[in-house]
């Protein structure tokens, strides 16, 4: 009898252990999928003002966000007004997919081998880019590591506010040392794709 008992407890046990797995993968799995870039989508025009070494700056931002299959891409362009006069014009487009951890998306910049996008290599001195989505904000961050083997760091913080338009907050990081401050407020913009 004393057999049949513990041979009852262990199945018990074990049946309780699957089903306390299987939840657990279940709640694992719903977490894994990233927050939606649905709010976000669509084009944003704007200025920012980088505060830099105690005088302001003026930069025109435009910014595209479309969703695609894997995840989404993020297309900007930056005129930075230098105060001689000149002008400098800086583009980017990344491509970013869901992963399996909650919120966060990989980037792929550039084509392997066999033609799959793949993330850059910051040994090689290329961006590496990364994103996540939490509430109303979509920070991309960009880590490059330099010949001398210091890093820096690039935090892009777009926030939505309650007009569907995009604050901006930049930050660039020098080996951990804050060296540059923009902010800025980008309006959304009727479609243009």
């Amino acid at each position: 009898m004393a057999h049949l008992i513990k041979k009852t407890r262990k199945r018990w046990f074990s049946g309780l252990m699957f089903v306390g797995l299987l939840c657990l993968s279940v709640i694992t799995v719903s977490q894994a999928r990233a927050a939606s870039i649905e709010p976000f989508v669509g084009s944003y025009h704007g200025t920012t003002i980088e505060h830099a070494e105690n005088e302001l700056q003026a930069r025109d931002l435009d910014v595209v966000i479309k969703e695609t299959e894997r995840g989404f891409i993020v297309d900007w362009s930056t005129v930075i007004h230098k105060p001689d006069g000149r002008e400098k014009t800086v583009s980017l487009d990344v491509e970013f997919y869901a992963t399996e951890r909650a919120d966060i998306y990989g980037s792929a910049m550039r084509s392997g081998l066999f033609g799959k996008r793949i993330p850059n290599d910051p040994l090689k001195g290329e961006p590496f880019f990364w994103a996540r989505i939490v509430d109303k904000t979509l920070t991309i961050h960009a880590l490059y590591i330099n010949d001398e083997g210091g890093y820096e760091m690039q935090v892009y913080k777009r926030t939505l506010d309650d007009d569907g338009n995009l604050d901006l907050i930049f930050r660039r990081f020098r080996d951990g040392e804050q060296i540059r401050d923009v902010t800025g407020k980008l309006t959304r913009q009727p479609d243009r794709y």
